[in-house]
């Protein structure tokens, strides 16, 4: 049994859904587990939709879902005939879903409203996918993963409870795989025990992709790309970055860790665990090897660039320049768990400490307000972070000749610049 992940850009037109199609009818006959995204920018959209919604702007907010359904809806006239009926009832369903929270007025966090809405776009575009598979006759059976993965309250970055997701899987999973060979269901999502919408964290469906491979025991986990492979560097801003046949768990997590958009931080350990190897192939090319990354070390690796754009950088300096200690920086990290933030970079010194974070200027202000109590606070803004790992000295040369260097900080195999 192996297990797949199409992400947003393998389904973002027409042409690409009957891709994944033909993608699924090369494993004819095998069991498979499918998790698929949103379709292309649609998160991004429905982002729009919630932030109308939450600044008090209802007809905004509806006028700008209105175009979202009606996007999903040509696509599904465009794919179906004989099942258009029947995928158009079961949208209807999701489009109410979120159209009776719209004409609400909000009560709750920004985050509660953001999972309600924003889980929309994986039903949307599991359900059209199924329907599509269906008509083309290739049998699925499309399950609501809201059912199967139970998580907590921690809305945006919910906490997935694994016995209850492991429950369901004997239970619901693996009965259905006795009359089905492929199930088809949605990654990023999941819902707490008072049937709330979570997600699981931006990027999450390649989480979702390894809790089903860690539970199902897979042979494997195969995340389709719209690259060869695992890439040196992001080649929409590096042509010239490398192609990387093999990696190892440590490498890649280390990657995502600092910001690599490649695997999703959490998908590692649910595979490591069980020693499934995962692997990163071009649906634009299936014949194409692709990237494995397994247990084992890779050597002779090429310098890997990761760049995070719109980074701040808050400065901390002791208000009564007495040293900052254990108690200071224990504080720190309380606030840094309270506002659902981790600092890409920090640097202490005697009396100040510097953190770099992304530019969520929400909980920055909310961070710089809660440090205020014990530092004096100044945050700059427009920095980017470059982080090198492999790096030679050329190569770090040729990557911050002329750049206005804020912070450095480096070890024999990594460096991280922060850039103006």
């Amino acid at each position: 049994m192996k297990v797949f992940k199409f992400g947003g850009a393998s389904v973002n037109s027409i042409e690409r859904i009957e891709n994944v199609k033909n993608i699924i009818k090369l494993y004819e006959g095998e069991e498979l587990m499918i998790i698929i995204s949103a379709m292309g920018k649609t998160t991004n959209a429905l982002e729009k939709v919630v932030e109308a919604f939450f600044a008090g702007n209802k007809q905004d907010a509806l006028h700008l879902f209105e175009v979202i359904k009606n996007q999903h809806i040509s696509t599904a006239k465009y794919l179906l005939v004989t099942h258009f009926n029947s995928c158009l009832a079961q949208l209807n369903d999701f489009f109410t879903e979120v159209e009776w929270l719209l004409h609400d007025k909000p009560v709750r966090g920004f985050d509660y409203y953001y999972d309600q809405v924003v889980c929309a776009g994986e039903l949307i575009s599991t359900c059209i996918v199924s329907h599509y598979l269906e008509e083309m006759k290739v049998e699925n059976l499309w399950i609501d993963v809201r059912d199967i993965l139970r998580t907590d309250d921690n809305f945006r970055d919910a906490n997935v409870n694994w016995n209850y997701a492991a429950q369901k899987t004997e239970q619901v999973i693996k009965p259905a795989f006795a009359g089905n060979k492929i199930i088809l269901t949605q990654g990023f999502i999941g819902c707490t025990d008072e049937n709330e919408s979570t997600t699981l964290g931006r990027e999450g469906s390649d989480f979702s992709a390894a809790i089903f491979a860690n539970l199902l025991d897979a042979e494997s986990l195969t995340i389709w790309k719209d690259v060869e492979g695992v890439m040196s560097a992001d080649p929409k801003q590096f042509p010239d970055a490398q192609f990387i046949e093999e990696l190892s768990f440590d490498e890649v997590i280390e990657m995502a860790y600092y910001g690599a958009q490649v695997i999703h931080p959490k998908t590692i350990k649910p595979l490591e665990n069980k020693g499934i190897p995962l692997k990163v192939k071009c649906f634009l090319d299936p014949s194409l090897p692709g990237t494995t990354i397994t247990k084992k070390k890779a050597k002779h690796l090429p310098p890997m660039v990761i760049i995070k754009q719109d980074q701040v950088l808050i400065h901390l300096h002791s208000q009564d320049f007495s040293f900052v200690g254990e108690e200071p920086i224990s504080r720190l990290y309380e606030i840094f768990a309270q506002i659902k933030m981790r600092p890409n970079l920090i640097q202490t010194g005697a009396i100040s400490v510097q953190i770099c974070m992304d530019n969520r200027s929400e909980k920055i202000d909310q961070l710089a307000a809660e440090a205020g109590s014990i530092f004096d606070v100044q945050v700059e803004k427009g920095l980017s972070l470059l982080t090198i790992r492999h790096f030679t000295p050329e190569f770090l040369h040729s990557m911050t000749d002329g750049k206005d260097i804020v912070l450095k900080q480096q070890t024999k195999e990594m460096v991280q610049v922060l850039h103006k």
